[in-house]
């Protein structure tokens, strides 16, 4: 019995660490991705759809454990600690949110869930800009960044529900907890 529970939390601490390394290579892939509309902070998300997946499999304390190891790690290899407060600030909220709403699955899909994430996310990041410049006019840019969290939470979203159907009919298989 031992070595099953053994075998368990090693494979799950495996599966964390390849979802970290995944978050990492999504969240380096994003600052290559040129922006198509030119408005700064708009992203894929791709490292959010992660951080969903895991919350679905793994739960809202393994999922706050890899995002805060992502932002973390992402900040400092690839964008600096001015980038951190903002990525912190989506993180924290984005995952709030989604752990607020996933087993709430007979009002929202993972689809709907992303979304949430991806609005929280946005409007984390304004507030620590409005905290930062004290600009007043980036009220105005509320919308946008509601419409791309909507868009991009979606996209985020169906490709999670994608996945994790597909881990949890590998976990079956493989007789994992």
């Amino acid at each position: 019995m031992k070595k099953d529970a053994a075998k368990q939390t090693f494979v799950k601490t495996a599966y964390l660490g390849m979802f970290l390394a995944l978050a990492m290579i999504f969240s380096y892939v994003e600052t290559l991705i040129p922006v198509i509309v030119s408005i700064p902070g708009i992203k894929l998300g791709l490292a959010n759809g992660l951080i969903l997946i895991i919350l679905y499999l793994y739960g809202p304390r393994k999922a706050a454990v890899i995002s805060i190891a992502r932002v973390l790690l992402s900040a400092l290899l690839f964008s600096g600690l001015y980038a951190l407060m903002y990525s912190a600030a989506g993180a924290v909220l984005s995952l709030l949110v989604m752990s607020l709403f996933y087993k709430k699955e007979n009002v929202f899909s993972s689809v709907g869930i992303g979304m949430l994430g991806g609005v929280a996310h946005n409007m984390a990041q304004i507030a620590i800009a409005f905290f930062i410049t004290k600009t007043a006019g980036l009220v105005y840019y509320i919308p946008v960044l509601m419409v791309s969290g909507m868009l991009t939470g979606a996209l985020t979203g169906f490709l999670s529900k994608l996945v994790i159907g597909y881990l949890k009919k590998l976990k079956a298989t493989n007789g994992e907890a």
